[in-house]
């Protein structure tokens, strides 16, 4: 949604005590600029790789979450083939390994607009100057759509594949993807809605858990804190849902719908961490700790408010989730 701002100044932000409820983000050093990342563990030599929204999806490495992350270059420096406006500024990549390959979804779009379309690139390796872009998948809106085709979201259910999309306008959708995972094999419905307001949900993520999938969603104003700190509340923070199926009933903690506003926080601005959001969610891996018995790390941007507020300052936060009564805490 903006130019990359960051540079390889490293910054440390350190484990603190809980505030206001919540952990304070995981320790991290080394190029922690993030904004919608997605990170994953490559199989072959368990290297972290990091990847931002913005240019052509900026990529970095480490050896554990909490770095040192070093930027290593782009996956798609001269952008997408998708022939859109913002081609050349990719939003909200989502990396996953399916099959042999890794699969990079990413949003072509420009800000406001519903002029937008997912894209997907592929690599073997994810290493910079391995990536192939595929262009379209054919998940697109225009303004005679009752969705916004950004931020996309693969979950794969059994042998079936599934994307989550959609910002603002009718909020989350989900499609049925082919057994490749490359192009849409059904309609699309809509999983979550807030009907009030500008209804500002986005950035959905959906994962597994002890009998249930929960539904990750980001809600609020993402973006500029520099120039309009938004009303208390209205910033960005983390809402969930769960359903015992991958594609409908989701629902938050109070047994409310998340297609009729329901939805439940997981992570709120708290102390000096403001505006959390963009996440994803990972398993503990192997050189990370040394309990991988400990289970899920939420992972996401936010503003550190001794840092700085605008786009350029985001940094990338992770915390180890708790659970309680079946729902994910932090």
């Amino acid at each position: 949604m903006f130019s990359l701002l960051q540079s390889a100044t490293a910054f440390l932000i350190t484990t603190a005590s809980l505030v206001q409820g919540y952990a304070d983000p995981g320790a991290c050093s080394g190029a922690c600029w993030a904004h919608d990342p997605s990170v994953i563990q490559r199989t072959s030599d368990n290297l972290y790789f990091k990847f931002n929204t913005g240019s052509g999806v900026e990529i970095a490495t480490a050896s554990s979450l909490s770095g040192p992350w070093t930027i290593k270059g782009y996956a798609l420096p001269n952008g997408s083939k998708i022939d859109l406006t913002g081609n050349t500024d990719l939003w909200a990549p989502d990396v996953h390994k399916v099959g042999d390959l890794y699969y990079m979804y990413y949003a072509v779009s420009s800000f406001g607009s519903q002029n937008s379309a997912i894209g997907l690139a592929t690599s073997s390796t994810m290493d910079v100057g391995s990536w192939t872009d595929l262009g379209s998948t054919g998940v697109a809106s225009t303004s005679a759509k009752p969705y916004n085709a950004i931020d996309p979201n693969l979950i794969a259910v059994g042998s079936s594949y599934y994307l989550n999309f959609g910002s603002f306008w009718n909020d989350i959708y989900q499609v049925p993807m082919s057994s490749d995972a490359k192009k849409p094999s059904g309609s699309s419905s809509n999983i979550e809605y807030d009907s009030t307001g500008t209804h500002p949900c986005e950035g959905s993520y959906m994962f597994y858990y002890d009998g249930y999938y929960f539904l990750l969603w980001s809600h609020g104003i993402c973006c500029g804190y520099d120039t309009t700190l938004p009303a208390t509340g209205a910033e960005y923070k983390i809402m969930m849902c769960r359903s015992t199926s991958a594609t409908s009933g989701f629902v938050d903690q109070s047994g409310a719908a998340c297609t009729s506003g329901g939805g439940s926080v997981l992570l709120a601005s708290h102390g000096t961490t403001y505006g959390p959001g963009g996440q994803q969610v990972l398993p503990f891996l192997l050189g990370v700790f040394t309990d991988s018995s400990k289970g899920l790390v939420l992972y996401y941007h936010y503003a550190n408010k001794n840092v700085g507020l605008g786009d350029g300052s985001y940094l990338f936060g992770w915390n180890v989730l708790g659970w309680s009564n079946g729902w994910p805490t932090v």
